[in-house]
């Protein structure tokens, strides 16, 4: 069997969305998914260019060996924009390589580990009443572990606002040029206590609870939150502190028992290394589409486990139902998973993505279709092209740049 065609198909149904096609010479085609929200293209063409021209007559099922050509065969190395390329490819040719056995890929992964696949929902609110109510529909489609965020008093803007898995989808890349949001630390700290001891007070402790902090406080100040938080056994604050300075987590640990999570930024292992092997991480959230695939994350995920630490997978709705079907089948199989976020997608995807996974008593199953269990509709995709959007940026209120 070899590779005959690659392709590469750029389309907008509710938002962007990269997909790989890998065809062969017996008819076996293999789906990945190479979104990367705001800088769509890049990868596109980094696939088109570069990557496509250098798979055509390769066997797909060497896949260890074409995740090596392309990792170390660029010799530029690392990075969002090569390894979403790579794990595109990656994806495509575990796709393949199911449907050539007739197996669903966490069979050739070693088996189900467990029943389902445990995920969180994405409550939020305007006020704290509008979180409440919000939190409460998420508990009564059956999930085991909801995300709360809500506006917080004197900000204009908050991040996690609108949108959520089961009705509106929250997308924040919106608008030809990015949005800025001005930012506050104090009031956001003075609230966010607060706001979780409403949640268990009207729901008690009988579900997980998460929040995600996104990037925007500083070691400290996040020691500071994980501290207040503690009553309320959170399951993780997430993105507590920016992900590239991992000694800064050591800090946060002096001070809180609250679990801590990171990682959806991160590209490779040695993102997280330090983090994993120190135990200064509780979750890691790395997710198949942007850590070199199936192939990669599994490495990752294997590493955490010799170290006590948890999986938690990035799941927006920018991840296409190729990259969160993959995850599926990793989370269904690695001994140490955790949870696995979901977001939902925003409609009219079902016009273009064919998928085979399923949710019931709040969790998930990938199927058993042979492969990951997706399939695309290209010419539904050629319906909607692709439009330029930008995720927002972050000011300070003297007007200075800042983590969104």
């Amino acid at each position: 069997m070899r590779i005959t065609d690659v392709k590469v198909i750029v389309t907008a149904p509710g938002r962007n969305y990269v997909t790989l096609k890998i065809s062969t010479d017996e008819g076996v085609v293999g789906w990945g998914d190479a979104t990367l929200n705001g800088r769509e293209l890049s990868v596109a063409s980094y696939l088109t260019e570069h990557v496509a021209p250098l798979l055509v007559g390769r066997d797909p099922q060497r896949i260890e060996d074409i995740w090596q050509y392309l990792y170390r065969g660029a010799y530029w190395r690392r990075g969002p924009v090569t390894m979403t390329a790579i794990a595109a490819v990656d994806v495509a040719l575990w796709d393949i390589k199911g449907k050539i056995a007739g197996l669903p890929v966490y069979q050739l992964l070693g088996g189900a580990s467990r029943d389902g696949v445990m995920v969180y929902g994405h409550a939020n609110g305007e006020t704290v009443d509008d979180l409440l109510a919000d939190v409460g529909r998420f508990l009564d489609l059956g999930y085991r572990a909801v995300r709360v965020q809500a506006a917080v008093p004197g900000l204009e803007k908050t991040y996690g606002m609108g949108g959520n898995s089961h009705g509106r989808t929250y997308e924040p890349a919106d608008g030809d040029l990015p949005a800025e949001h001005a930012w506050e630390t104090g009031p956001y700290l003075d609230f966010l206590p607060g706001l979780m001891a409403a949640v268990r007070e009207r729901y008690g402790y009988g579900f997980h609870l998460l929040h995600d902090v996104h990037h925007r406080l500083t070691p400290i100040e996040a020691a500071r939150l994980g501290k207040s938080l503690e009553p309320y056994r959170m399951f993780w604050i997430e993105d507590a502190t920016p992900a590239e300075d991992q000694q800064a987590f050591r800090l946060i640990r002096q001070h809180t028992t609250t679990p801590l999570a990171v990682g959806e930024v991160f590209n490779s292992i040695w993102d997280c290394q330090q983090l994993i092997s120190e135990r200064l991480i509780d979750y890691i959230r790395t997710s198949v589409s942007h850590a070199g695939g199936i192939t990669h994350l599994r490495r990752i995920f294997d590493h955490a486990h010799l170290h006590g630490v948890r999986t938690g997978s990035h799941g927006a709705g920018d991840l296409s139902p190729v990259s969160f079907a993959a995850a599926l089948h990793v989370d269904l199989a690695v001994p140490n998973f955790g949870i696995q976020e979901y977001m939902g997608h925003l409609d009219p995807w079902q016009e273009v993505f064919k998928v085979g996974y399923t949710f019931e008593n709040g969790l998930f199953h990938p199927g058993d279709a042979p492969g990951i269990g997706v399939d695309v509709d290209e010419e539904a995709a050629a319906r909607y092209p692709y439009q330029r959007r930008y995720l927002p940026v972050n000011r300070l209120r003297d007007g200075s740049m800042h983590d969104w």
